[in-house]
Order: C-alpha cells, then structure tokens, then sequence
C-alpha cells in the first residue's frame, strides 16, 4: 500500500507540471515559469504542509463546523481546495486529491463523516463519473490493436520486473514476488482518472486515452484474477502472512471442544 501511495503522488506530481505546461500554452512565455511553479508549490504545499496545519484546525476549539457536522466541515475544506486551485489554474481534479490526502491524515476524528461521504461517492459520483469515461470512448474510431498491445506489453513488463526485483531485494521470494508485481500492476480507477486528466488537458490523444483506459481496466481485471487464483488454490499470498496464522494457531489456547 505504502509503494502504490508513493507511486501514485509522484505521478500526480508529473502530471501536476504536464497540466500546468499544456495549459501554459496560452501564455505568455515569460508567464510560463510562473504558472508551472505556482502549479509544482500548489502541489507540494498540499503534501507537505497543508495536512498537518488542518489537523490543528480539525481539533481547533472554535472550529464549531468540524464539531457540529464533521461532513459539512469536510465539505467545506474541499470546496476551500478547489477555490484556491481555481485562484491558481490548477485543475480541480489535483485540488480533490489533495483535500482528500490531507483530511485522511485525521481519521480518528473524521472517520464517520468520511465514511458517510465515502458511501455516497460511491453511490452517486463515481457511477457519473465512469459513466462520463465511458461516453468519452469511441472504439470504432479510436481504438487501436496494435496500440493497446504495445502499451499493455510495456506497462505490464515494466512494472511485474520493477516490483519482483524491488521484493527480491526486500526479502521476498518465490510466489511472493509475483504476487506482489501482480497486485501493483492493476491501474485501476486512478489509472483511469489519470488518463482523463491528461486528456483534458490536451496532453494526449483520443486514441492515446482509450489505451490508457484499456490498460486500468485490463491490468485490474487480471490482477483481481490471479489472486483469486491464488486464494482458490489455498496459496499464501504472502508467506509471512502463513507464517504467522500457522504460529497463532500453535500458540492458541486448547478448549475443551478442540480437545
């Protein structure tokens, strides 16, 4: 989970500039500079100092809002994300994932109200959003075999060897390592939402896109199966995790009923 966090912040972080760039476009080119640093410090004051400074704020005595109704509240610091992206030029979608990054950091306060908002994203956003993705989709114009494959290929290749060769080196072995490369394979909707993202931006093409979203829906889908695979076979996932049940197991009381 820690190497998906990081990998995915350091795409936003690339992509944060790519936007900025393509949107800068516009601009005059004494601007430019401006505008991609205003982006890159945007990003980075969100990581890095944003979360903690709200934390305080979350527990700030007067902060009647956060005690009276934690959704509202929330609701609130992400509206408050999103004007100053938009004070900015940054695209909102970064706005979100930044307001979303910072109010997790205090879930033993927030916990409730993020999973009642959790509950109703699912319920109701992210279903339009996929289903804005979907419309976006053209396959009979901008589908391309020969793309998907090369890009499925690459992507996949690249990450099942970086990540068995990271797990080699920290200590894993055999199944352990693919099970590993298998599950941080799978894009997922962050791969898609990237995608998007880049998209609207003019970063890439339509054609480019609909690979792109291939890929997240293909990589998930075979990760999701190769560790049912796994679990059907009565495989660890990790031997660590065998290790450990086995040693519980052993070391559990005997009742009258086991005996």
């Amino acid at each position: 989970m820690g190497v998906a966090v990081i990998e995915d912040i350091g795409l936003w972080a690339v992509l944060a500039i790519a936007t900025a760039l393509a949107g800068a476009g516009v601009l005059p080119k004494q601007n430019i500079t401006q505008h991609v640093m205003a982006a890159l410090l945007y990003f980075t004051a969100g990581l890095t100092i944003a979360p903690p400074l709200l934390k305080r704020l979350n527990r700030a005595r007067w902060n009647f809002l956060a005690a009276i109704s934690p959704v509202a509240y929330i609701v609130v610091v992400l509206f408050a994300y999103a004007s100053l992206g938009a004070i900015f030029d940054i695209n909102l979608v970064f706005a979100a994932f930044l307001a979303g990054f910072a109010v997790a950091r205090d879930r033993q306060l927030l916990a409730d109200a993020l999973q009642s908002l959790h509950k109703f994203s699912f319920a109701v956003f992210i279903p339009v959003y996929f289903a804005i993705v979907g419309y976006k989709l053209d396959l009979s114009r901008t589908f391309s075999f020969t793309m998907l494959g090369i890009t499925l290929f690459a992507a996949c290749a690249v990450k099942l060897v970086s990540v068995w060769m990271g797990a080699r080196l920290a200590g894993f072995r055999g199944l352990d390592n693919f099970n590993l490369a298998m599950a941080t394979n799978a894009r997922g909707g962050p791969g898609i939402v990237l995608a998007s993202v880049a998209y609207d931006a003019g970063i890439i093409n339509a054609a480019f896109y609909t690979t792109l979203v291939l890929v997240a829906v293909l990589t998930s889908q075979a990760a999701g199966a190769w560790l049912e695979y796994v679990l059907r076979k009565g495989w660890p996932l990790l031997s660590d995790e065998s290790a450990a049940t086995a040693n519980t197991e052993e070391n559990a009381p005997v009742t009258p009923l086991a005996a």
